[in-house]
């Protein structure tokens, strides 16, 4: 969707709505805004952020968190925090405020994301439900398993994204084009 008076300078991403002079992309069509409340009175925590998910091949991990008078401590162990064995990690930083990032699938690839510093907005779609969350915390976990198709955007100016992965770099892992996304979804068994 594009707002009345939007300039559009380039491409706007599929479900997306796009506002302003130039346009940017300030939501997706289709999440619900109780996933994306940023107070803490709102938004659910632990199993209930968890149920909240209804995307096929996302889940939101709260990780174990300790705080004490030297500071806060955020901890997952690879064997059971993390649901796939992990071949790479990536960090995502100094990414502009209005820069959308991923706006892909993996055929193959695990992927488990973590706001290490900041917070960013990642939208979760399966082909018929399509969600967003918000990870604003190190003790916020997101998985992403194969063919669910993920969106990052509204990074916060201090936002770093560490992302653990279950496969090396293969370029013809990847589904860049949204409608190749939804005919790959169509043809699984």
């Amino acid at each position: 969707m594009v707002g009345a008076g939007a300039v559009v300078t380039r491409s706007i991403p599929p479900n997306s709505i796009a506002v302003g002079n130039p346009a940017r992309v300030i939501g997706y069509t289709g999440t619900h805004e109780q996933r994306k409340a940023s107070d803490e009175s709102v938004r659910p925590q632990g199993e209930d952020a968890a149920a909240l998910i209804q995307v096929e091949g996302a889940t939101y991990h709260e990780l174990p968190k300790f705080r004490d008078s030297r500071g806060s401590l955020s901890v997952g162990e690879f064997s059971s925090a993390i649901p796939f064995s992990v071949a790479r990690y990536f960090m995502v930083y100094d990414v502009p405020s209005s820069e959308i990032r991923g706006e892909h699938a993996h055929r193959q690839c695990h992927q488990f994301l973590i706001a290490a510093h900041g917070s960013v907005s990642v939208v979760v779609d399966d082909g018929e439900r399509r969600d967003e969350i918000l990870l604003d915390s190190p003790s916020k976990g997101l998985h992403l398993a194969p063919m669910t198709w993920g969106i990052q955007y509204k990074y916060s100016s201090d936002a770093v994204l560490l992302v653990f992965a279950s496969h090396a770099y293969d370029p013809d892992d990847y589904i860049r084009d949204y409608d190749e996304f939804l005919q790959a979804i169509r043809e699984q068994p």
